[in-house]
């Protein structure tokens, strides 16, 4: 970043690009909105506010921060303020991803608050890192965006330099907390064949995953290798001071998100990442402006080789990679307590080393607002005084981020952070700016997949008819869509919950009560076109299988399964068991709906009704299809 606009048309690309996620995640949200949160809903929000129905504004505030608190004074319902914040996103996100100019800081603080009243109600089925991940990335946004439309043109690199390094240090964090496969000591990822596991375990499959399944063990080694090492080791080149290995560190990671969204239905969390990730690249990586080359660019690339060649080396070192019959083989060649004393000793380093890397930053920063050719130097006390609150904001962030990275080992979790490190991150945590992200340490040992079926009958000794849904499996002869950018949180859950048991899943025997009650919000989240009765049953049970791809690709059913037992036992319609359990977590409709306006019912429901002739990844797609056809007609002027 030695040129004072060397990363505008980057920075208006990456707040571009984060509208892209945000418009793909509100149109999902509204999407499913009834179905998980109306007030027939699986786990109606109205529930989660009525409890503080008699405080005052302020302690509701405080209990739970949340715009729906003010839906009693604006004449709306929960579950119709619920749809309001959702088109309020989808409105900001299509306007700043179609032009510019809505590229600003009231936008992007708009959309953060818009996405983190909904996430405050949404319970079990936001319960996961990837909308964690877009809190606090966008977070990050508003400082990157300009304050005003007029100003996108100002020259402010010193801040770019500042809020770009943030986001790196997010991306590292997120890649880093992978360390725990290896810590955790999973045999799967240290026989380096988590990736033949991963492809038919995942939560949501594509069709790729299938295909992925079947390649070469040894291609699924190294592929293993390749994602342990964009993980834990390709990140530190996001810190180097050449742009060259920033780039280069781009490539590798995008290749690595791009396979996972190919094989697995993540929802926003790959294309977020990507996003993310344009945080380490520049204007000249898009303009193709050849520089004239000077000792310092010559150095650059030369370094940048080094690194790489050391990389390479240690890869085929610490995990032995050869040349063998039928292709490459790899064999991790260090040991658990060698790896787990590596970690334990490097953390405090790691944080020292990023520490540094910060203070250089902001040291380049006040340089270049002191000094440098900028717009703020003709105001040099003024942007003084910006990059130090930035500078403040950032050592906040690291400070508290910290707390996650020296928490990755038991013994610098004990040793190595302080107590106001500690007081810091849950502070910043509540409001999920900072966020500890550990993805799933183990790859369990199923000998398949677990999978919840749901069936009905009219009687209790069947015969039993099966509900399927839309994204997960069920039918053993029907493969699974590839979604893209949209998240079905239900069939998501049911893929934890077939983990665990039946008493600490609470939504589900609501979903069993809403479709022993027919409810159509909830219908329309599983497929409804092929209802297994046409009016409802009078029983509904859980039933636990083990699904595993066919052996044979293309030939007959996709999966083959075997039933493992009963997941929870048969509940009719007006069960007095199945009713106390609701009652007593507060999850039965509520009798009595909440005052609507009828002006606000008028507004609501024809969009509601036209949104519902689609299927929910289609009217994604069609949401953002539409934002790029104005994107492609403005520019072809």
């Amino acid at each position: 970043m030695t040129s004072s606009v060397a990363i505008r048309y980057t920075r208006n690309l990456f707040l571009r690009s984060f509208c892209a996620v945000y418009l793909a995640v509100f149109v999902s949200i509204y999407y499913q909105a009834p179905g998980l949160y109306g007030d027939h809903g699986v786990l109606p929000a109205r529930a989660v506010l009525e409890n503080s129905h008699y405080k005052t504004l302020s302690a509701k505030i405080h209990y739970k921060s949340t715009l729906l608190w003010l839906a009693p004074y604006l004449g709306l319902s929960t579950s119709a303020a619920i749809d309001v914040l959702a088109l309020l996103g989808i409105f900001f996100a299509f306007t700043g991803l179609v032009s510019q100019k809505f590229c600003i800081v009231p936008v992007f603080t708009a959309m953060w608050s818009l996405f983190f009243s909904i996430y405050q109600v949404g319970q079990v089925f936001v319960a996961n890192n990837y909308d964690e991940l877009l809190l606090e990335a966008g977070f990050l946004a508003v400082f990157i965006a300009p304050f005003l439309p007029h100003r996108r043109k100002v020259k402010t690199p010193h801040l770019d330099m500042i809020s770009f390094w943030l986001c790196r240090f997010l991306a590292f964090r997120v890649l880093t907390g992978s360390v725990l496969k290896l810590l955790s000591g999973c045999p799967k990822w240290w026989s380096l064949m988590a990736l033949k596991s991963y492809f038919e375990t995942m939560p949501l499959p594509s069709p790729l995953a299938r295909m992925a399944f079947d390649l070469p063990y040894w291609f699924l080694e190294v592929s293993t290798v390749y994602t342990i090492v964009c993980e834990l080791a390709v990140p530190f080149l996001f810190f180097w001071p050449g742009r060259t290995a920033k780039i280069t560190a781009f490539y590798a990671q995008v290749l690595l998100q791009l396979g996972i969204l190919a094989t697995g239905n993540f929802g926003h969390a790959n294309s977020l990442m990507i996003a993310i990730m344009l945080s380490l690249l520049d204007d000249q990586f898009f303009y193709g402006k050849q520089k004239p080359r000077t000792v310092l660019n010559v150095l650059d690339v030369v370094l940048t080789g080094v690194l790489w060649i050391a990389l390479f080396c240690g890869t085929v070192h610490f995990f032995g990679l050869r040349f063998s019959t039928g292709g490459v083989r790899a064999e991790i060649s260090f040991t658990k307590m060698q790896f787990s004393t590596l970690i334990e000793n490097a953390l405090p380093l790691v944080v020292l080393l990023l520490i540094a890397s910060f203070l250089l930053v902001v040291a380049r920063s006040t340089y270049q607002v002191l000094f440098g050719q900028t717009n703020s130097s003709r105001n040099p006390v003024w942007g003084f005084c910006v990059t130090v609150f930035y500078t403040i904001v950032g050592a906040l962030i690291l400070t508290s981020s910290s707390t996650s990275l020296l928490s990755l080992h038991p013994k610098t979790n004990a040793t190595a952070i302080s107590s106001l490190q500690r007081a810091a991150y849950n502070r910043l945590h509540k409001t999920h700016i900072v966020n500890d992200y550990r993805w799933t340490p183990q790859l369990a040992d199923y000998g398949g997949r677990p999978e919840i079926i749901l069936e009905g009958a009219n009687h209790v000794d069947g015969p039993w008819k099966e509900y399927n849904l839309l994204f997960k499996p069920g039918n053993v002869n029907q493969s699974l869509p590839m979604l893209g950018l949209y998240l079905p949180r239900l069939d998501w859950q049911f893929y934890w919950a077939a983990q665990s048991t039946a008493d600490k899943q609470p939504w589900l025997l609501s979903l069993t009560h809403r479709l022993l009650h027919g409810n159509p919000d909830v219908l329309h989240l599983i497929d409804s076109s092929d209802l297994p009765f046409s009016t409802p049953p009078k029983y509904i049970r859980g039933v636990l299988y083990k699904y595993k791809f066919q052996t044979a690709m293309f030939k007959g059913a996709w999966w083959v399964r075997e039933q493992v037992g009963e997941y929870f036992p048969a509940h009719s319609k007006d069960s007095p068991a199945l009713e106390d359990y609701l009652r007593a977590r507060n999850l039965l409709p509520a009798a009595k709906p909440q005052p609507l306006h009828p002006a606000w019912k008028r507004v609501l429901d024809p969009i509601r009704q036209l949104s519902n002739q689609f299927e929910g990844s289609l009217l994604v797609w069609a949401v953002l299809a539409t934002a790029f056809a104005i994107i492609v007609s403005i520019n072809s002027r």
